[in-house]
């Protein structure tokens, strides 16, 4: 599959169908597994995930009906790996055309990955220790509250955004033999108790 010469092909979903059925934690799980390591079969995707072969199985096959994934070509015609269609997705608070019906799926959809998030990044802390020195010295936490204005607020998460893009795994054909998957994480919002 190609990715077009940037190498990225980001999809924007906003049909309420489409929403629901990637709404699901397990189905979402599974897609940012393929989104960040690539092709892997449904016993792998299991391991990863902390499931069942049959049960993974059945959801990649919800996630192709829905366009998120496809079959990938198996090296030695026995394995059946999986593949993500898209290396990157927008949904979530965006506009939905008016939908009602695309709102509430996407605010659903929204809270699960906000929830999945927040979950990775415990683990990541509490793993924190027995990491590989260099990797502990590399991980960092930080919040920070910003005073700007909301075109600032755009400027600023599209320099990051650019800054971002080289090293996205499904897109990085040039990463060192040392390389592995990290996880960066950027919510940018107005402050929900500003007046």
């Amino acid at each position: 599959m190609s990715f077009g010469s940037t190498g990225e092909r980001r999809r924007r979903i906003d049909d309420p169908r489409e929403l629901r059925a990637l709404a699901h934690p397990l189905r979402l799980a599974l897609l940012d597994h393929l989104m960040s390591f690539g092709e892997q079969t449904a016993a792998r995707c299991a391991e990863a995930v902390g499931s069942t072969t049959s049960n993974c199985s059945y959801h990649l096959r919800a996630l192709r009906r829905a366009g998120l994934v496809e079959p990938a070509t198996s090296a030695d015609g026995r394995e059946h790996p999986w593949r993500a269609t898209a290396t990157g997705l927008t949904y979530g608070l965006v506009d939905t055309g008016g939908s009602p019906a695309a709102a509430r799926a996407a605010l659903v959809l929204d809270e699960l990955e906000l929830a999945r998030d927040e979950e990775l990044t415990r683990q990541a802390r509490r793993r924190h220790n027995q990491q590989p020195p260099d990797w502990r010295a590399a991980e960092d936490y930080h919040d920070y509250r910003l005073k700007l204005t909301a075109a600032e607020l755009a400027e600023l998460t599209g320099q990051i955004d650019r800054l971002v893009r080289p090293y996205i795994a499904m897109t990085r054909h040039d990463a060192p033999d040392d390389a592995d998957v990290a996880v960066l994480r950027l919510l940018a919002f107005r402050h929900p108790q500003a007046p």
